[in-house]
């Protein structure tokens, strides 16, 4: 496994850079104190929702009967549609829908919904873990996959936590250009899978 790829993958797909507007406006009525409590959650249950995945995320698919190749074209698929709104910088109408977003500024927490799921961790993600999950062959190779989790749940934490800072420092336009940037990255990764994908099937 890749170590260094599976990283930046997951970094440019979570993208809590583009996460930050929203952050913003999400929290914009809660006290410090709030704020703090929201990050810690939404960095915490980040990384939890890719543990998750990792470990338990190819018992489900057995359970459902869907293959590792089937994922693969139709996770690859989901990613290169997410890599074409962030290239559009829409990352956020690419995760979340305005009534969610409605729903959530009514709400007296939104670390988990809709900040975690589905703007940080969506099924973008989860698939693609589930994918990499799959080419582990040993258990310290998952154990690395783990740990990955966890790292981008703190960079996840350092994001938001200096969210109005960097908002202020690259402003818009400065948050599109690093959206575009992962956006390529992610659509160069959804035609890895799919056309690994795909070839499985047709040899099947």
């Amino acid at each position: 496994m890749e170590t260094l790829k599976v990283f930046i993958t997951l970094l440019a797909l979570i993208n809590p850079f583009g996460a930050i507007p929203m952050f913003l406006s999400l929290t914009a009525t809660q006290t410090p104190p709030q704020v703090r409590g929201t990050v810690n959650t939404a960095s915490i249950a980040t990384a939890v929702v890719l543990g998750v995945s990792a470990l338990f995320g190819q018992t489900l698919l057995s359970v459902f009967g869907i293959s590792i190749a089937s994922l693969q074209v139709g996770g690859g698929i989901l990613l290169f549609v997410l890599a074409f709104r962030m290239f559009n910088a829409e990352p956020t109408r690419a995760r979340t829908t305005p009534e969610e977003a409605h729903e959530a500024a009514e709400r007296s927490s939104i670390a988990v919904v809709p900040l975690t799921i589905p703007l940080l961790t969506g099924p973008g993600t989860v698939s693609t873990v589930i994918i990499y999950s799959e080419r582990v062959q040993h258990w310290w190779e998952m154990l690395i996959l783990v740990v990955i989790g966890l790292v981008i749940g703190g960079v996840v934490w350092g994001t938001l936590r200096l969210a109005g800072p960097i908002s202020r420092l690259a402003g818009q336009t400065g948050l599109n250009i690093m959206t575009r940037l992962m956006g390529l990255v992610l659509a160069a990764l959804a035609v890895e899978f799919i056309a690994v994908g795909v070839r499985t099937l047709a040899s099947a």
